[in-house]
């Protein structure tokens, strides 16, 4: 009969090896590639991530790996943009190609009728030249693809670009501090190698579970945007512990993999916007329960906010406001000694962004 782990305890081992449950003295890359990469739609999400993760972080321990090119943000997992190193870039791109085609055609604002036709390899090669060339942005690509096809819609051909080519957001987008629109190149122009000829997805997978699991085949398929994974997860056989949850379902484990007990301690934690350890199961419950979920996933626009993790799951949101400090509101109240820990790790998250702003911490109810 297989092990059986709580919610309780599906959490502590996610945060364990989300690096939430104590920071890890890992160097950035390494962090970033046991991570997985970090979901990257903003330019600040994963300098908060790294922060809540790692010993003594600092913006510019970032900033420098991504002017080297040791780290990069490019559209991965799920069709959203992730930082991942250098190495990860070239291995897993490969893997989500498929994906990303599938969702190019099938996009109802420019796929489908807009692309019927069209020789969707021919204007990816066309867009390559003018990417390489020199980054460009959506918006000059759009303008310099157009008179190729002027019956398509420009902006149809430069997200044919998008999803066919491994596109790169080259700096100063993503540097602390820094603005403007994302200028694209393709990886194998930026870091002058090749993409992985032969990808596993098997080793897909038992990354993921080393980040993120226990896990169902649902939640990597949930996490990654794949399909078909169950074939991937049977053909790993023995190496994979097979677990099972309160609710009698079936989970994937590594052996070694780290699972704390349930009642171990799990300090306050500030989550970035899109934090990985909120996006990356089908079933969230091990994070967050269902009143903080629906106020988590509220915005129509697929806007994550940061969160607040106490002993172990999600009960505030939080937000940094210019000349106002830190705004934290609560899903349900928090005790005295959890607001006081609470206040106490958001005047250092003050103090790690001073650059960004001035003031206290707030906390109010929702």
């Amino acid at each position: 009969m297989p092990t059986t782990l709580s919610r309780r305890a599906l959490g502590r081992a996610l945060l364990a090896r989300q690096l939430l449950l104590r920071r890890s003295e890992l160097p950035v890359t390494e962090a970033v590639e046991h991570l997985v990469g970090l979901q990257a739609q903003a330019p600040t999400p994963p300098y908060f991530a790294l922060w809540s993760r790692l010993v003594g972080f600092s913006p510019n321990r970032l900033g420098d790996l991504i002017s080297d090119r040791s780290v990069v943000r490019i559209v991965l997992m799920r069709g959203t943009i992730h930082l991942v190193s250098a190495t990860d870039c070239l291995a897993l791109r490969p893997l989500m190609a498929p994906m990303l085609e599938r969702a190019l055609v099938g996009n109802t604002t420019y796929g489908k009728a807009k692309l019927a036709g069209l020789d969707l390899a021919e204007v990816a090669g066309a867009a390559r030249a003018l990417l390489e060339q020199k980054p460009r942005t959506m918006a000059e690509l759009r303008t310099l693809l157009g008179p190729q096809w002027p019956d398509r819609d420009p902006v149809s051909l430069a997200q044919t670009a998008r999803s066919l080519l491994p596109l790169v957001q080259v700096p100063p987008r993503g540097l602390w501090g820094t603005g403007g629109q994302p200028a694209c190149t393709t990886a194998e122009s930026w870091l002058g190698r090749s993409l992985d000829a032969e990808p596993s997805p098997e080793r897909l997978v038992q990354r993921y579970l080393a980040a993120f699991g226990p896990a169902t085949v649902r939640d990597i398929q949930a996490w990654s945007g794949l399909t078909r994974l169950a074939e991937v997860t049977d053909r790993l056989g023995t190496q994979l512990l097979r677990l099972r949850g309160e609710d009698g379902v079936g989970l994937l484990d590594l052996p070694d993999a780290p699972r704390p007990e349930a009642d171990v301690p799990a300090p306050v934690r500030f989550l970035a916007p899109f934090d990985n350890a909120l996006l990356s199961h089908a079933d969230r419950s091990r994070i967050m329960d269902d009143d903080a979920r629906k106020v988590v996933f509220a915005s129509v626009n697929g806007q994550i906010p940061g969160t607040v993790v106490v002993d172990g799951t999600v009960r505030a949101l939080w937000r940094i406001q210019r000349n106002q400090g830190l705004c934290i509101d609560t899903i349900r109240p928090l005790s005295k000694r959890h607001t006081s820990a609470v206040t106490a790790e958001g005047n250092r998250l003050l103090g790690f962004a001073e650059s960004e702003t001035k003031g206290d911490v707030l906390i109010r109810s929702l």
